[in-house]
This record gives C-alpha cells, sequence and structure tokens, in this order.
C-alpha cells in the first residue's frame, strides 16, 4: 500500500504578489527620475561664456549629435541623450545648424530646438547707396561670420568667387538685412544678398514703362545706383530719374557727380574739384555719354522703382537747394538761375 503523499507547502500569499509588486514599483520610479531628469535643468560646462555652442553637422546620426553635444560643454552621458531622442521618436528630425545652447535648458527644451531648427542667428544689415568697400567692411566686421573672401575689395574677384553672372560685384547685393546662424561663410549671406538683388531687379524690369532708353536690366541696376546716390528724398527719386532718362534719350551726358566720385575710388578725398570733373575715366559723366560700365552702389527698391517708373517730366537738369530736395529745370537758363539761387554762396 502506497504511502500518503504529503501536500506540496505553498508560499505565503503575500510572497505571491511582492515580486509584481516590486517590480511595478520599481518601474514607477525609474519612470519618475526619468521625469525629473527631462525637465531639469542640463548642466553646462560654459568656460566663461554665457551660452555653449554645438554645430550640428549634416548628415549626423542621433548617436554622434549626442556626442556633439556632451563635447560641446552639456554635461549628461551621451548614451543617456541618445536614449532620450530615441524615445521621443524624434531621433531622425534632428536638424542641422550652428545652435547655442543657455543655462536652465532642459533635455525636452534641448530636443524641441533642434527638432525646430532653432539656430543660432545673427544679423548682417547692408545700406542703400554703400559701395562695395562698405559692404566688405560691414561683412568682415559682422558677428560669427567667417570671412571666406578674397582679400582686399575687387569688385572682379569677388564676382568670380561667388559665381555671380555679372562680371563686376559692384551694386550686385540688394540693400536688406540677412540673418545667418553662427560661423556662416561670408559667401553664403553675399550669394543669398545677391539673388535677392536679382529678384528684385527683374520684378523692376518686368514693370518698366514702354519706351525707356535701357536695353537690359544691367543698364537699370545701372542708372538706378546712380539714382540712389544723387538724393535720399523720396519724392524726387522719379524726377532724377527722369532727368537721367530724358538726358539719355537725346544723348545727352549725364554729368553726375556721384559716378566721377567712383571713379576715383580712394584717391577723392571728400572735396570735388574741377580738375576732378575734366579728368577722364570710364566712370567720369562729364567727359563719356551714356551710363557708366558698372553700377557705383547698392541701389534700393525705392530708386529700381523709380527708373522702371519714372515721373512725367521733361526736365534736363537738378540742383540741390541744400535741404535735401532738388529744384528741377527745363532749360540751361533755369538751371543757371536755380544754381545761383541755391548754391551761390558755396
Amino acid at each position: 500500500m502506497a504511502a500518503p503523499q504529503r501536500p506540496v507547502p505553498q508560499p505565503p500569499h503575500s510572497a505571491v504578489w511582492r515580486w509584481p509588486l516590486l517590480a511595478a514599483l520599481l518601474l514607477v520610479a525609474a519612470a519618475t527620475a526619468v521625469a525629473v531628469w527631462l525637465h531639469r535643468p542640463l548642466p553646462l560646462r560654459l568656460q566663461g561664456q554665457p551660452v555653449i555652442d554645438v554645430v550640428i553637422e549634416p548628415g549626423m546620426s542621433a548617436a554622434q549629435v549626442a556626442d556633439a553635444l556632451v563635447a560641446s560643454g552639456v554635461e549628461a552621458p551621451a548614451l543617456a541623450l541618445f536614449a532620450w531622442f530615441r524615445l521621443s521618436g524624434q531621433a531622425r528630425a534632428l536638424k542641422a545648424g550652428s545652435y547655442e545652447i543657455a543655462p536652465g535648458t532642459t533635455p525636452v527644451q534641448l530636443l524641441d530646438k533642434l527638432v525646430r531648427g532653432e539656430q543660432a542667428l545673427r544679423r548682417l544689415t547692408l545700406v542703400e547707396g554703400w559701395n562695395i568697400r562698405q559692404v566688405l567692411q560691414a561683412v568682415r566686421g559682422a558677428d560669427d561670420l567667417i570671412d571666406d573672401l578674397p582679400p582686399g575689395h575687387d569688385p572682379v574677384a569677388l564676382a568670380r568667387h561667388l559665381g555671380l553672372a555679372a562680371a563686376h560685384a559692384e551694386g550686385r547685393f540688394f540693400p536688406d538685412t540677412y540673418l545667418y546662424p553662427k560661423r556662416s561663410p561670408a559667401s553664403r549671406v553675399l550669394r543669398q544678398a545677391a539673388a535677392a538683388m536679382d529678384a528684385r531687379l527683374a520684378q523692376a524690369w518686368s514693370q518698366r514703362q514702354p519706351g525707356l532708353p535701357l536695353r537690359s536690366p544691367d543698364e537699370l541696376l545701372i542708372l538706378a545706383s546712380i539714382v540712389e546716390k544723387e538724393t535720399g528724398l523720396e519724392a524726387d527719386r522719379p524726377l532724377v530719374a527722369a532727368v537721367f532718362l530724358n538726358r539719355l534719350r537725346i544723348g545727352m551726358r549725364l554729368q553726375t557727380d556721384p559716378t566721377v566720385i567712383y571713379g576715383l575710388g580712394e584717391a577723392f578725398d571728400g572735396n570735388l574739384r574741377r580738375r576732378d570733373l575734366l579728368t577722364d575715366t570710364p566712370y567720369n559723366t562729364y567727359t563719356r555719354a551714356g551710363l557708366p560700365p558698372t553700377p557705383i552702389a547698392l541701389p534700393g527698391w525705392a530708386s529700381l522703382q523709380a527708373v522702371v517708373q519714372p515721373a512725367a517730366s521733361r526736365a534736363l537738369y537738378f540742383v540741390a537747394r541744400g535741404d535735401g530736395s532738388s529744384a528741377f529745370s527745363h532749360t540751361l537758363e533755369e538751371h543757371n538761375r536755380a544754381v545761383r539761387r541755391y548754391q551761390g554762396n558755396r
């Protein structure tokens, strides 16, 4: 006769649920720790700077981005950052660029910045009436802009370096304010300004009045640069443009001082003398008929518009009144009287 089997001892009821509960508590604790970490400011190695700079190169993986952040001064484990990028589901949405990470930035805010592509931007303003020397001076003095341009201020070398369609860079950049990421190459910003000028020039050329004595958008740009330098008064621009267009129609020389000054270059000392007006250069519109060979400055949109939509005037002369405005005349006799009246004491 078989011996009766002894019942297998069962663990206490509390032991059955102890381990799952412990695991659940650990998961809750881990989730809480992660949540706290995600919303806590990241420690940064500032090294005396107000922010840290991070450059994310195109094609970087999420792991490489995490490594770049740590190498730049984010004091957090690269593995933790990479895990956060992956768990967020946005690891492939990180955008290349130049970023500033400020104190107080949390991992959540950091990811949002990288996904949105909120780069550290700087600004460069090009002003109406500037010549190429002034443009390059502003570019080379701009914050966090890498000077990758040819040395000096040769407009031909600059045009070649930038790959412009024109052989001469003078006047080829639209005057405006341009935003660029930190440590951008200067050539990229100037190409953007050149593209903006090309677009505005094409727009103005398409709006030109019929019968203008201009053969191409380039001639429009040249004349607009002269109008830009001859007056800063908005109301006078269409009239100034009309004077020069009227002169071109009848073959009369433009006789405008700003072109002479441009032709003198660095030899100009601020005082335009009679001998300067008689010294022949390609830009001396007293000694040569027609337009000069290139623009002499950056024309703004108002000057481009003035040339393609000039005032309905037959005036051939104008003289500065001394208050920023000009007096316009149809005949030389009228002009001479205006000169005596407004500039007799000069």
